[in-house]
């Protein structure tokens, strides 16, 4: 018996790195997959049905069940393709892994629109586009179900160089705070996963030029089965950082902030009292 016996699970960019890691472990626990890819370059250029098609093929290899799906997740057609496929097949959805993603970077000084434009729209609108028909079929159908969504530390801490990216992946956390509010009536719980590891996408960045086996993609998809399985049954609303051996939790904090000594604040007083607003 595995984990994840009986589960429909998509899994968007899973043509290769962190995304096939997540295909593979899952279909090692028993689930039946979808695996969607676009096929493109690392900027999101281009187009091909071979990585998905690939992945599927490893995944039969496991004698588990899986289809592909080529389209992108940057368009409303594009997500109800993605759904389509999942229930023209399995006949429903369990679990929803919004992985896909691109690179644009460039400093924001030198940022055109095209390069803000794209990143947004694979990342921040590409979970939207993909999670509203989920969504509304767990609605439908009473729950359960999982949707893990895949933010950066270049959007909870910052990152030079990565504002387009930083900018969606932060919004992909608030997104998930709210779906998780949203959904705990229909029984949908919500998470996501800070990843950091060495793939495609990342190799070329100075942090990962020197690392080794310890930031392969393989350490990443745990998380993602613990979440899509029964065992987060009453886990939602939470970020999940996880770098090789070390898991851990990202969560907004407030401090305990100060009163005004007057009718309201000024900003005289801001400044004169800062270290104690600021104080943690």
């Amino acid at each position: 018996m595995g984990l994840l016996d009986g589960k429909v699970i998509i899994i968007t960019g899973s043509g290769g790195g962190i995304g096939r890691e997540h295909a593979l472990a899952c279909a090692k626990e028993g689930a039946k997959l979808v695996i969607n890819d676009l096929g493109g370059s690392r900027d999101g250029s281009g187009g091909s049905d071979a990585a998905a098609s690939k992945v599927v093929e490893e995944i039969k290899g496991l004698g588990a069940q899986a289809v592909a799906n080529f389209d992108n997740v940057a368009t409303v057609k594009g997500g109800e393709n993605i759904f389509k496929t999942a229930m023209d097949a399995f006949g429903k959805v369990d679990v929803l892994v919004n992985n896909a993603g691109i690179l644009r970077d460039k400093s924001f000084a030198n940022m055109d629109e095209a390069l803000w434009d794209a990143v947004i729209a694979v990342h921040l609108k590409g979970v939207y586009c993909c999670t509203l028909p989920v969504f509304k079929h767990m609605k439908d159908k009473g729950g359960p179900g999982s949707i893990i969504n895949t933010t950066s530390i270049a959007g909870l801490l910052g990152n030079f160089g990565q504002a387009n990216y930083g900018a969606a992946k932060a919004g992909i956390y608030g997104f998930t705070r709210v779906l998780a509010i949203e959904g705990k009536k229909y029984n949908i719980r919500t998470n996501a996963v800070a990843p950091i590891a060495k793939t495609r996408l990342t190799e070329d960045l100075p942090m990962f030029k020197a690392v080794g086996e310890q930031l392969d993609p393989k350490f990443i998809s745990p998380i993602v089965v613990y979440l899509a399985s029964d065992l987060s049954k009453d886990i939602s609303g939470k970020v999940f950082d996880i770098q090789g051996k070390k898991l851990g939790q990202f969560y907004m904090k407030q401090t305990a902030g100060a009163l005004s000594k007057g009718e309201m604040w000024t900003a005289k007083e801001i400044s004169d009292r800062i270290s104690e607003i600021l104080k943690e």
